[in-house]
This record gives structure tokens, C-alpha cells and sequence, in this order.
């Protein structure tokens, strides 16, 4: 059975409230062992914080969704620094620009990014990006940063192959999620063919973007596993490869000790 890591989901949502030890049931079952909760604001970063606590194979990241930015106050950066002090809290998340919904206004997308950018830096955490239709924008924002950049993930990757090598060329990691399955993903097969296996990282981002077979329903961290296979599959891998490269590299990435603490 294939070691898996979903580095990215949202169990703190509504939809799997009152279930969440019977997902993380279904995620054992699969061979998932671990798990990271990303947040969009102050009340979810309090429910991951308690799931991280409760839930050995459980960690999560503290941060305001680009949705969310409008809401953002600079005093809310203590209580997410003294929640980074908790082990189980690896990173600022889920961070970014978002033009396709626009829930927020772009200059204050823009000016929370940018403040998140240094709080994590100050805290010496990586990142997990949300971007949507705005890559040009943010490559532009980060290469003028030059060497103010934490470490990072774009978390469920979509931009294109030339938009991936410059945030490789950056240091960044590129995380592929359920549309790398779907029948017309070829560009971002393409990036994922590309994209090296040390710098590849598999996630749900569940309840969202369940992957084929399981398209339209809700989306469950065990559901991982057909991201890494479709994955391991476009890179001629073994799929228990693919799965443990990518288990290796989110414990790089998020500094959480590879042995499996889970009872």
C-alpha cells in the first residue's frame, strides 16, 4: 500500500462536521497516514488548531484566504504567532491572490499577501499559495521580493508550464490536486510531467476538486491516492515511488519529522 501524505484539505469544514473521525477512518484505510488543514481566516484557524491538537495524524497552517483578505487586521498576527508556536502548526496558509472571484478587492489581495509574505518570514514557516487567475501579479510581486521570499508550495497548482518554471526557478514547490486527473487538464499534465519529483507535493484540498473516478462528489483526503497514481502514471513512476517522494518532500517542506507518530 502506497505511504501517502495529503498535504493540503480542509477537514474544519462544515460539510465534514460530525464526521471527522470516520474520514480520518477512511484515510488510514487508504494508506493516507497524514494530513495538513489550511485556513482562511481567524475561525478556522481556532477549529484546525483544536483538529491538530485532538488528531496525531492531523497538522495544520493559520492564515487569511485571499476571499477573506478584506477581513484581515495586523493584530490578528499575534494570535497566529502564538499559534505557530504549536507543533502541529507548520505554516501560513492557505495566502495568495484570487481574480476570478474577487470576494476581496486586488489592492487589499495584494497588501495581505504582501504583509503574510514577511509575518512568515519573521516566524520562519513556509507558505501554501492560493492563486487563481493572477499568476502574472504574483510572480511579479515575488521576484521583486528577491531574496525576502519564505519557503512555499503552490497548493493545487494551475497555472501554466512557464508560470511553474519561474516559481521552481524561485524555490517554490508545486502541489497537484484532483483536476490533474480530469480529461481536459493537458496543460497541467504537462507541468506535472515537468515538474522534478523533489519539488512535488500530492493533495485534495478536499471537500473540493474530487479527482476521477470520483468527480462531483464530495472529496475526502483518502481520495489522494488517484492524485498520486494519475501523477506517478504521467511521470512513468511507480506509483509507491511517486507516493513517498511526495511524502518525503512535504515533511522537507513543513519541517515535521518523516517517523510515523501516528498510534
Amino acid at each position: 500500500m502506497m505511504e501517502l501524505f495529503d498535504s493540503h484539505c480542509h477537514l474544519e469544514d462544515e460539510r465534514f462536521q460530525g464526521e471527522v473521525e470516520d474520514v480520518l477512518g477512511r484515510m488510514a484505510e487508504a494508506g493516507v497516514n497524514r494530513c495538513i488543514l489550511a485556513s482562511s481566516d481567524m475561525p478556522t484557524g481556532t477549529k484546525i488548531v483544536a483538529l491538530a491538537d485532538q488528531y496525531p495524524q492531523v497538522y495544520g497552517m493559520v492564515g487569511f484566504h485571499p476571499h477573506e483578505a478584506s477581513q484581515f487586521q495586523e493584530e490578528d498576527l499575534l494570535q497566529m504567532a502564538q499559534w505557530l508556536k504549536n507543533p502541529k502548526i507548520v505554516g501560513v496558509g492557505e495566502i495568495g491572490l484570487d481574480y476570478y472571484y474577487d470576494h476581496s478587492p486586488r489592492d487589499v489581495q495584494r497588501q495581505v499577501l504582501e504583509r503574510q509574505l514577511d509575518f512568515a518570514l519573521e516566524q520562519q514557516v513556509p507558505v501554501a499559495f492560493h492563486i487563481r487567475d493572477a499568476h502574472g501579479d504574483t510572480l511579479d510581486m515575488l521576484s521583486h521580493r528577491k531574496n525576502r521570499l519564505p519557503e512555499g508550495v503552490l497548493h493545487c497548482f494551475s497555472g501554466s508550464l512557464e508560470c511553474a518554471r519561474q516559481y521552481l526557478d524561485m524555490g517554490f514547490y508545486l502541489s497537484f490536486a484532483g483536476p490533474v486527473t480530469f480529461k481536459n487538464a493537458a496543460k497541467l499534465q504537462e507541468v506535472a510531467k515537468y515538474c522534478p519529483t523533489d519539488r512535488l507535493l500530492v493533495e485534495t484540498d478536499s471537500p473540493y476538486l474530487a479527482p476521477v473516478p470520483l468527480r462531483g462528489q464530495r472529496n475526502d483526503p483518502a481520495n489522494v491516492r488517484y492524485v498520486a497514481q494519475m501523477v506517478a502514471e504521467l511521470k512513468g513512476m511507480e506509483a509507491e515511488e511517486l507516493a513517498r517522494k511526495a511524502f518525503e518532500n512535504t515533511c522537507r517542506l513543513y519541517r515535521i519529522p518523516m517517523e510515523n507518530e501516528v498510534g
